[in-house]
């Protein structure tokens, strides 16, 4: 039987290998903030809790239907058994190819296109192929959790550049300019934004694709939200928008928005074929080929009509406006109407610094925690975004579920 005695003497020394049980590299990494609201919420549901969770950014919807009917058949096709090329299936990767065309109008070719798991690994390798320990990446905030560290991950510095609800959390090229250093490699560019739901116009892309030609910086700009776009904003892709910088653009996409198919794991980095190269090259390390019948059901997708997105888009917009109106019915909360994806993302600094509850609540962390505990509801802090004094929420939920989660709200600040 081993004695307590015995444990303690395999403690190692401080100062020995062994005692560095984790790299400092990815002891670093902060957990998915969004990912752990989402946890949390369905934690407490299952303990019979009746929480309304808005931190997932995922469609509310299934998969539609000729999407799984073609994944159901690759499942039985003998090919799908097998290994296929690391950077995705020639046929996926075709249909990627038309449907950029189609929808922003980018011509590219398939050795500009490499398929990955999800929109994440795509953003990790891309930045991966990109940046050289040390190299800065200016990054917007709000920032989806994920930006900061892919970057440090692959050896970066992200630079901060914050915009808030007085310019609709939309970035200048002089707030740009005022970030750049010698140091300075890439621009990271989201339109439509998560979190913030912020569109920019096709006259302020241009302007920024301007300000990145003067100053010969790469762009990664990610796509996710492409058709999620309302009020018919002028937008589009920025690398058509700006084409003196297409040859320095990379594009990052996939189908867990626009499908509703956040599970199969699909996404892809479009760019120059040298860089697609390099980062062929890490994937067929780190995970080789992704599920073959997620791209087979992908090739469904893309290759179908655009009727179902349409359906959810119309499902999406409607909650939009609902919600907006609910927020800024709550005094101390101001919510500007998002132009595209599905969050909102109301400033709370008006309930902050005050007693809620017998308690007094300083920060929007403070307050997420608050509302989850006193109103069963499950927001996402504005910390998790690099903004302080905000909430993100996700719309992508039913529309009565939104109405009951947004009413407790009320209750709560009333």
């Amino acid at each position: 039987m081993t004695s307590d005695a015995d444990l303690a003497g395999t403690t190692p020394p401080p100062g020995s290998p062994r005692a560095r049980r984790v790299s400092q590299r990815i002891g670093a990494i902060a957990e998915s903030a969004t990912l752990k609201v989402d946890a949390k919420a369905k934690a407490l549901k299952a303990e019979g809790r009746p929480v309304i969770g808005f931190g997932a950014g995922e469609p509310d919807f299934p998969t539609p239907g000729y999407i799984v009917d073609a994944a159901v058949e690759a499942c039985r096709e003998v090919r799908n058994h097998r290994y296929t090329p690391a950077g995705g299936l020639p046929e996926l990767k075709a249909a990627i190819v038309a449907k950029t065309r189609r929808d922003s109008g980018l011509e590219v070719q398939p050795s500009q296109v490499l398929v990955t798991n999800g929109g994440k690994q795509a953003i990790y390798e891309a930045f991966a192929a990109m940046l050289d320990p040390g190299d800065e990446v200016i990054v917007p905030a709000p920032y989806w959790t994920t930006y900061p560290e892919a970057i440090r991950l692959a050896g970066g510095v992200p630079v901060e550049v914050l915009a808030d609800e007085t310019q609709g959390y939309k970035v200048t090229p002089e707030q740009l300019e005022a970030a750049r250093t010698d140091r300075t490699k890439v621009l990271l560019f989201v339109s439509p934004s998560n979190p913030t739901g912020a569109v920019y116009t096709a006259d302020e892309i241009r302007a920024i694709g301007a300000w990145v030609d003067e100053h010969e910086l790469w762009v990664l700009t990610d796509e996710i939200y492409e058709h999620l776009v309302y009020d018919d904003i002028d937008t589009g892709s920025l690398p058509v928008l700006c084409p003196e910088v297409a040859d320095h653009t990379v594009v990052v996409n996939g189908v867990a928005k626009t499908y509703a198919m956040t599970g199969w794991r699909v996404g892809w980095v479009i760019g120059p074929a040298d860089l697609i190269k390099a980062a062929t090259n890490l994937q067929s390390h780190a995970t080789s080929n992704v599920a073959n019948v997620s791209q087979r059901a992908a090739i469904a997708a893309l290759e179908g009509d655009l009727s179902a997105v349409d359906e959810m888009k119309a499902a999406f917009d409607r909650r939009r406006r609902r919600i907006v109106e609910m927020l800024n019915d709550i005094d101390g909360v101001v919510c500007p109407t998002p132009g595209g994806a599905f969050y909102a993302y109301p400033s709370v600094k008006g309930l902050l610094g005050r007693e809620h509850g017998g308690r007094r609540i300083e920060t929007s962390a403070e307050l997420a925690e608050h509302i989850l505990d006193e109103a069963e509801v499950a927001v996402v802090p504005g910390e998790a975004f690099g903004s302080p004094g905000y909430l993100r929420l996700s719309y992508a939920l039913g529309d009565d579920d939104l109405v009951e989660g947004v009413s407790r709200l009320q209750k709560l600040f009333s």
